[in-house]
């Protein structure tokens, strides 16, 4: 409990389990060792959501030590002789879903080795187009939402710094794919509708606002979770309030005239926010949604995607398919999103199309 009575979150417990066992033991053991600490890589903790239900399993105390190469054999050496069986009421050694091994849970290794587990990429993290768009907003959440507790020559912070967010014209190449893909069946959720397709309506509809909650992080400037922390982390963005009662309304509709015009409203704040951050959008008060031919349907305004795409100044940015977007933009297999190395074979698969970028 802290001291307050309440149980402690897991980043407050990393915490204290650095400052008062860990770090002792590496400088008396080991001094002049220059090393990176913080409660990084996976858990509901590293993104501050942990509660009495994630403490049933891989909760507990969790480190990460980024530590020079080469050294990590001494320095587990010592965690392994010297760590105490508990620390403030909780154990130091157990198991975790993917290894069943009761073991202390500090993760030692190198700044190389942790940016090629998570990002796939070496330690200075993404260069080209294709790096950045072989991420995933969790893969880059495990290397900069959780605290960092000592950074001793600043290569974490520089690394973290590195992925507040995508390069200006690969964000524009990256939003310009989530109003694509939008437009290409938002009219289908009135037609699916109309002959009679109520739960086609319905999944299209689910997909769309899966892809509108997508397009509020990168607006913002910040990296989506994966499914099961999403709609809690969308619901904070400031543009949620605009949006998010609206999208609800759509997966709520009992017809698909109501979820697209539920959508129509969800879609116009977002391009309300894209204007007000001064990217490239049709003029106000233009809505983002245009009748679809003479049908009693809507699409995505058309100028919305070719503004975009066309404000992109990078060659190898210009050469990438459009539409096609980052790896959880059309890639939805967990198997795949959560390797780093799968993430860069399939996106490796238009590579020769983008021209090598």
């Amino acid at each position: 409990m802290d001291r307050d009575g309440h149980p402690p979150r897991g980043a407050d417990l990393a915490r204290r389990f650095w400052r008062e066992a860990v770090e002792p033991l590496l400088d008396r053991h080991l001094p002049g060792l220059a090393c990176a600490a913080g409660r990084l890589e996976t858990g509901s903790d590293v993104l501050g959501l942990d509660d009495a239900t994630s403490r049933d399993h891989d909760w507990g105390l969790r480190l990460t030590l980024l530590v020079p190469p080469g050294r990590e054999g001494p320095v587990q050496e010592v965690l392994e002789q010297e760590l105490p069986a508990t620390f403030a009421g909780h154990p130091v050694r157990f198991a975790l879903t993917g290894d069943p091994r009761p073991r202390h849970r500090v993760d030692v290794t190198s700044l190389a080795e942790f940016a090629t587990r998570h990002l796939g990429t070496g330690p200075d993290g993404p260069t080209g187009p294709l790096d950045w768009l072989a991420l995933t907003g969790q893969a880059v959440l495990e290397v900069t939402a959780g605290p960092v507790f000592r950074d001793d020559e600043g290569t974490l912070t520089r690394l973290r710094e590195r992925l507040r967010s995508y390069p200006e014209d690969v964000h524009r190449y990256a939003l310009a794919c989530d109003w694509q893909r939008l437009d290409q069946e938002l009219p289908l959720v009135g037609r699916t509708a109309d002959v009679g397709d109520d739960l086609g309506s319905r999944l299209l509809t689910a997909r769309l606002v899966r892809v509108a909650v997508h397009l509020g992080f990168p607006l913002h400037r910040r990296w989506p979770p994966y499914a099961k922390w999403a709609g809690t982390l969308f619901a904070r963005l400031p543009v949620a309030a605009a949006v998010l009662p609206a999208l609800e309304d759509a997966v709520r509709a009992g017809t698909g005239r109501e979820r697209q015009a539920a959508l129509g409203t969800a879609l116009d704040a977002l391009l309300d926010l894209q204007r007000a951050l001064g990217l490239p959008a049709p003029p106000a008060p233009t809505a983002a949604t245009l009748p679809f031919h003479d049908r009693p349907h809507r699409c995505v305004h058309p100028d919305l995607v070719p503004l975009l795409l066309d404000s992109v100044r990078d060659p190898a940015v210009r050469r990438l398919p459009a539409g096609v977007g980052a790896v959880e933009q059309w890639v939805d297999d967990v198997d795949v999103l959560v390797h780093p190395d799968r993430r860069r074979a399939v996106t490796a698969v238009w590579r020769e199309a983008a021209g090598g970028a």
